[in-house]
């Protein structure tokens, strides 16, 4: 199936323990191009974020949005430095011996003493963590690809309606040619028997004129090579895969075939035609642009 380069992709899932959600939005692009914005505990997935993602797609300039609430109230715990209390409870009773003085220190006061107690965020558990993070983004990642299929399948209609049109400019160019050539001939014998009126015409020399313009004008390497390069692109399209950096190609191929038709004509409908002709193909590679 063909795809577009353009996309866009959401997906939230909620819990009594956390809401996360992913936006995926994509333009144009000659590769990749992965932008990611997430949280900052999100950091250590970036690069397993970056591999799942390319399973989806392979080109195009990707912004990914993740956004992460953490409900639970039990992330904290305290700990308990009993060295750092046993150390205090030392000093104290060697201040009581030193000074002569009662030491009155009671656990109430001990653990107001520095450190002594500490809150502590809860180690995250990361296997858990990339497991409801992956299902996620591969959830919007799908979205994202659904709205890429649809804007392709546009694309693919579009194009095979503009090459149908091109088909029918090259073989308007192929049955005008040899007409041409004939109207040419024509038009030299009624010159030639004007200038010499009564005189006899050298018909073998109005052959030979004739046969040296029609070399000059004659296009049918052109319109054959275009022909094979708009049946090509026809497969291509109705192939489907990533194909958009193979149909630039052809397009370029293409376009140079109707400028040295352009550049061979001498005839008004000719040049008409060939004019058609590159406009349609410049309306092609525009939309080939959009093609993954």
């Amino acid at each position: 199936m063909l795809k577009s380069m353009t996309g866009f992709g959401r997906y939230e899932t909620v819990t009594d323990e956390y809401k996360i959600s992913v936006e995926m939005k994509a333009v144009n692009h000659r590769y990749l191009d992965l932008s990611i914005k997430m949280p900052k505990k999100f950091n250590y997935f970036e690069s397993a974020i970056r591999t799942l993602l390319k399973k989806y797609i392979q080109r195009g300039k990707v912004d990914l949005f993740i956004n992460y609430e953490d409900y639970t109230e039990g992330n904290m715990c305290l700990s308990y430095n009993s060295s750092l209390a046993a150390e205090y409870m030392k000093y104290f009773a060697m201040m009581e011996e030193q000074f002569h003085i009662s030491n009155d220190i009671k656990v109430s006061a001990l653990s107001r003493m520095p450190e002594v107690l500490t809150m502590e965020q809860v180690p995250e558990d990361e296997e858990h963590l990339w497991k409801i993070l992956s299902e996620v983004i591969e959830e919007a990642a799908k979205r994202f690809v659904d709205t890429r299929i649809v804007e392709g399948e546009n694309l693919k209609q579009d194009l095979l309606g503009k090459l149908d049109y091109m088909l029918e400019l090259v073989e308007y160019i192929e049955e005008r040619s040899p007409r041409i050539i004939e109207e040419y001939r024509t038009k030299l014998s009624d010159k030639v028997k004007e200038m010499l009126e009564n005189s006899t015409i050298d018909e073998s020399r109005i052959v030979t004129e004739a046969t040296i313009f029609a070399d000059k004008i004659c296009t049918d390497e052109e319109t054959v090579r275009l022909r094979s390069h708009i049946e090509n692109t026809r497969a291509e399209l109705l192939e489907g895969g990533s194909i958009g950096r193979k149909l630039d190609f052809i397009a370029q191929e293409m376009n140079r075939e109707a400028n040295t038709i352009l550049s061979k004509a001498n005839d008004l409908e000719v040049s008409d035609k060939a004019i058609a002709l590159k406009t349609e193909i410049e309306k092609v590679r525009e939309q080939i642009q959009n093609i993954e």
